[in-house]
């Protein structure tokens, strides 16, 4: 697995990495797309939308299934990836590289992790399947 030390995580297993203390980019992480298999679609929120801390703003299907990205942020969306609609499978080519969306006017932060108290939490949860 990789774990770039240069961003925070959220339990829900997204990454955020601040460009500044209001804006920050979001994507789901390796262990994420590791267990969720191959990326088909990705369903993402439009430019102008509020997002809320902790709270569903998007969806990825793989071959397994449909599951649901929240939000590690409050603020509005500010830039999509667009990439990625047409080419979803890049989240698994190089899930550090393939955002999803750009947030900005951040007000609230859920709980985000560095990156050893989430490896904690990834081998916590391991242990607990």
């Amino acid at each position: 697995m990789n774990y770039p030390e240069n961003i925070m995580y959220a339990k829900s297993h997204e990454w955020i990495k601040f460009e500044d203390d209001t804006t920050a980019i979001v994507g789901l992480t390796d262990y994420a797309q590791s267990e969720l298999g191959s990326i088909v679609f990705v369903n993402l929120p439009q430019v102008g939308d509020e997002v809320n801390a902790g709270t569903i703003f998007a969806d990825v299907e793989s071959i397994k299934a449909v599951s649901d990205i929240y939000c590690p942020v409050s603020g509005v969306v500010s830039e999509i990836n667009e990439a990625l609609l047409d080419a979803p499978e890049s989240i698994n080519d190089s899930p550090y590289d393939s955002w999803l969306v750009k947030i900005a006017d951040i007000t609230e932060k859920s709980e985000l992790l560095d990156v050893e108290a989430y490896k904690a939490f990834i081998e916590e949860e391991e242990k607990n399947k």
